[in-house]
């Protein structure tokens, strides 16, 4: 999933660079759709490579290792904003406010895999 949203994610950069001042909805549908069918595949090609540890549910180490990195992902969600505001007062263009946005969102998901990656390795 980290590699699905790590991906997704240059597309949309790539995208908003190619064409800044195009409607928001020219870069956000196509993103949406591509995270959307790759996150479902990623899920089904999972589900069959392992599918009795698809039906299990996280163990109580699961669980705290993503409640720890929900809230590192959450800190670089609130710096992500907190720059996307700062760079509207620079340049006040609401298309831009959203893009920034939704690179701050990108980013905080990316923590959020990496984070668990590096907490779960961390214990074994």
């Amino acid at each position: 999933m980290m590699a699905v949203m790590l991906l997704s994610g240059l597309y949309y950069f790539n995208a908003v660079v190619a064409d800044p001042g195009a409607p928001v909805t020219v870069a956000l549908v196509p993103y949406v759709l591509l995270v959307v069918v790759a996150s479902v595949l990623v899920q089904v090609m999972l589900a069959i490579a392992t599918p009795r540890e698809a039906n299990s549910g996280a163990d109580e180490r699961e669980r705290l290792v993503v409640d720890r990195a929900g809230r590192w992902s959450g800190i670089v969600l609130a710096v992500g904003v907190v720059l996307a505001g700062g760079a509207y007062l620079l340049i006040p263009n609401g298309n831009m406010l959203f893009h920034h946005a939704m690179f701050a969102l990108i980013a905080a998901q990316l923590a959020d895999y990496a984070a668990q990656v590096y907490l779960l390795r961390r214990m074994v």
